[in-house]
């Protein structure tokens, strides 16, 4: 075989290879050779069968594994001659003439053809004690607990039903039936049965909760709402709407006592134990949201310190995948470009900006734990498997068994895992302070998510 470099300009390679037709056939011959001592084909003993009867039964199949299997050869050969990791999967451009192609197949031809590839950049990691991060920390005081522990008593509290006739007050439970319409045409999830609805818990439309009030069991309301103007969806917002309601049950919320015996519902000893969990959870979730904030800066930091090419297939697949959630988005809230107060076009440049910045720190941390032997193992994936499949009540064994035997999929579950790993890696080479914050700072959401 004869390859030739014919490009190799920034992270592209272009390479003309030429498989003589000698070398074709010599390979077709020893794998007919082979299959020649296995063939069991009517009219003939075992092993016996003619060469030439086998070329002209299996030669064209054969040739196609034969090609195949020398320019996945070749490949390697190109990578290991030159020191190359790949970027993505190479791209074979074989011959236009059908004819030239035909002739090689039939190993009476040399098979030329051109290879492209686009490779990973080389840049030098270098330390990272030199990085300044600040680690935003929040601790929840007694009262944020106590009142922590209040709406986990009211999550939990009962109802008892009023007396026939009693009018529905503020703070009662309704189990009601209700249908939308927007200038009397049905809307899509404007309509509910059986619903549960706490007056005054504000989790529907502002304005329907009042509406209700007074109501009694078996009674029909019609309730006129107006949408907020910044509704989350925007065929919606700022829409009229008239609800057909009906009334089944009114109930009275009971007492509540948050004390030992309250506690002991959850399988705790005492109201201090119980506190004891809720702050853990609490603190938890703060303890989460530091680290996010903590992440953040530091990739920011990384961007920042870190130029180098970038395959343009990687940013190309990164955009694609991002743009498809922008199309998604829009499809589903009807929002449009106009309506953020930019343009298809804007958006595109800014998201390839995303698309680049994810790309270049993908690369960097991955280059970074190949260079500090991050290892997953399997029961940290088999344990990030298992909260996977929590999420699919009732289809467990469907779902473990698709990741299972899927190795694409599981690949899936592993990398957030070795992206953490090399996160942490890299923030405990860094300079951390802590800095006190509010807890509406820490919880402040960052200026772009999607970054």
């Amino acid at each position: 075989m004869q390859v030739t470099e014919t490009l190799s300009q920034g992270l592209k390679r272009a390479y003309k290879v030429v498989l003589p037709a000698g070398d074709l056939a010599a390979r077709l011959d020893g794998q007919l050779a082979d299959m020649q001592g296995k063939a069991r084909i009517n009219g003939f003993r075992p092993g016996k069968v003619p060469m030439g009867h086998l070329k002209k039964l299996y030669g064209k199949s054969v040739m196609a594994d034969v090609v195949q299997n020398a320019v996945n050869e070749v490949n390697r050969k190109i990578l290991d001659d030159h020191g190359l990791r790949l970027a993505g999967e190479p791209k074979i451009n074989f011959p236009e003439d059908r004819a030239e192609v035909e002739k090689a197949l039939a190993a009476q031809g040399d098979l030329a053809y051109t290879v492209d590839l686009e490779v990973l950049p080389k840049f030098d990691v270098g330390g990272f004690d030199d990085v300044q991060l600040e680690k935003l920390v929040y601790s929840a005081s007694e009262s944020e607990i106590d009142e922590a522990v209040a709406r986990l008593a009211e999550r939990n509290r009962t109802y008892v039903a009023r007396e026939d006739g009693a009018a529905a007050v503020n703070g009662d439970k309704t189990t009601i039936d209700f249908t939308g319409k927007i200038d009397g045409e049905l809307f899509e999830g404007g309509a509910g049965t059986g619903h549960e609805l706490v007056l005054g818990s504000n989790s529907f439309i502002p304005g329907f909760e009042s509406q209700i009030e007074g109501a009694r069991a078996g009674e029909d309301r019609e309730v006129k709402v107006s949408f907020p103007a910044d509704y989350g969806a925007a065929h919606l917002a700022g829409k009229e709407a008239v609800f057909d309601v009906k009334v089944h049950t009114v109930a009275a919320p009971s007492e509540l006592k948050i004390d030992d015996e309250f506690a002991k519902g959850f399988g705790l000893e005492s109201l201090d134990k119980l506190k004891e969990a809720v702050r853990a959870n609490v603190e938890g979730e703060y303890a989460k949201a530091s680290r996010e904030k903590l992440k953040r800066a530091l990739l920011d930091a990384l961007d920042k310190r870190y130029s180098f090419d970038l395959p343009e297939g990687l940013v190309t697949q990164e955009f694609d995948g991002i743009w498809r959630q922008v199309e998604d988005e829009q499809k589903r809230s009807g929002k449009t470009f106009a309506d953020e107060n930019t343009t298809e076009e804007a958006a595109r440049a800014d998201y390839k900006k995303i698309a680049e910045r994810r790309v270049r720190l993908g690369l960097l941390l991955a280059e970074v734990g190949e260079k500090a032997e991050v290892k997953v193992t399997d029961e940290e994936v088999s344990a990030a498997l298992v909260e996977r499949v929590r999420q699919f009540p009732g289809q467990e064994k469907a779902v473990w068994d698709y990741y299972s035997k899927n190795a694409e999929a599981l690949a899936t579950v592993r990398a957030p895992i070795y992206e953490e790993k090399v996160v942490d890696y890299v923030i405990g080479k860094c300079h951390v302070t802590e800095k006190p914050v509010s807890k509406e700072e820490l919880l402040k959401p960052d200026a772009d998510e999607v970054a």
